[in-house]
């Protein structure tokens, strides 16, 4: 389940990732096992495609799992990583870490790639 990318049709058809996510989950679980091999929802952002993989509590604090389907880097591959919960992100630049300042892979995108968007921050 691709979210959509965060260009003009995203004004039109984009919704918050939570969204996104409450709706593959409630597809998801009632799936026979043969269907269960479709991963979701996912976008295609500058550091690499990244899904969101659930909902969290870590220490009382309300978190959105992502992980790395596949990044810039090989090494962030399935490495989750937590943002801050916000029921109205509707793309990777519009989630802040949940623990850290910035996110593991920001340092590193923005040395190696200096010519790809930067993550903006609000």
């Amino acid at each position: 389940m691709f979210v959509v990318r965060d260009t003009g049709a995203q004004h039109y058809f984009g919704i918050p990732l939570v969204k996104a996510h409450e709706i593959f989950r409630n597809a998801y679980k009632q799936m026979s096992g043969l269907g269960r091999t479709v991963r979701g929802p996912s976008m295609s952002a500058t550091p690499g495609k990244v899904q969101v993989d659930g909902i969290a509590t870590i220490n009382g604090k309300k978190v959105i799992v992502l992980k790395f389907l596949q990044g810039r880097n090989p090494e962030w591959v399935s490495k989750p990583f937590f943002a801050e919960y916000d029921e109205n992100a509707i793309w990777l630049d519009d989630l802040k870490p949940a623990f850290e300042e910035k996110f593991f892979f920001e340092d590193e995108l923005n040395q190696k790639y200096s010519g790809a968007r930067k993550l903006e921050k609000s």
